[in-house]
């Protein structure tokens, strides 16, 4: 699934059937498509990386809702840039390395051990930010797959059969009772939401 070194993925179903997955753009515009023609439906797009489903404006002509998107787009990277520090000229000292600026609270206690760790506190809060993506990493993936398909499972699949109990497979990581639950689910759903929670292997 998407990470943040991979491209942003998004699926758009007819129904039980996902009709497109890719970037915005494009979803957006098969979803336009399959409404504009009818579409039995709920024509829904969801976001592959949480799972959550979003509204797309899908009036007026192709071009006019992906210059919607792109303005949509527009503002959300904007709201990111928004918290890094403005570029300035560099001056001496260190570079900044991408290094963003953010308010921390913390105790005394802990701003007195930080304070006394060799290169300071911001030296050790990274140390140990580091420290803790390397040993829980896999713990965190499986944290946000988990959600990601739960997400996905709530909005298309709650009155499906076997729905609670795959729900429960799901975040007791029983993938064999997991596949054996959403099997019988119609159209992609079920393969959907198993790509979603364990990925593609």
């Amino acid at each position: 699934m998407t990470t943040a070194d991979t491209p942003l993925s998004f699926s758009v179903f007819n129904g039980p059937f996902r009709i497109a997955q890719g970037p915005l753009q494009v979803v957006a515009l098969r979803a336009k498509r399959a409404l504009d023609s009818g579409a039995a439906g709920p024509v829904l797009v969801f976001d592959d990386q949480n799972g959550h489903c979003i509204d797309i404006d899908t009036r007026g002509s192709d071009d006019e809702v992906v210059a919607r998107l792109a303005a949509r787009l527009g503002l959300a990277a904007a709201a990111q840039d928004a918290d890094e520090p403005a570029s300035e000229p560099r001056g001496r000292g260190r570079p900044k390395l991408g290094v963003v600026a953010r308010e921390v609270t913390l105790l005394p206690r802990h701003w007195a051990w930080l304070s006394a760790q060799p290169g300071g506190a911001s030296v050790a809060l990274r140390k140990l930010v580091d420290e803790a993506r390397r040993v829980h990493g896999d713990q965190d993936r499986q944290r946000q797959a988990q959600e990601r398909a739960y997400h996905f499972m709530l909005a298309v699949a709650g009155d499906l059969p076997g729905y609670e109990e795959a729900t429960r497979a799901l975040f007791a990581n029983d993938r064999a009772r997991f596949i054996e639950l959403v099997a019988d689910w119609p159209g992609d759903l079920g393969e959907h939401a198993t790509t979603l929670a364990f990925g593609d292997e």
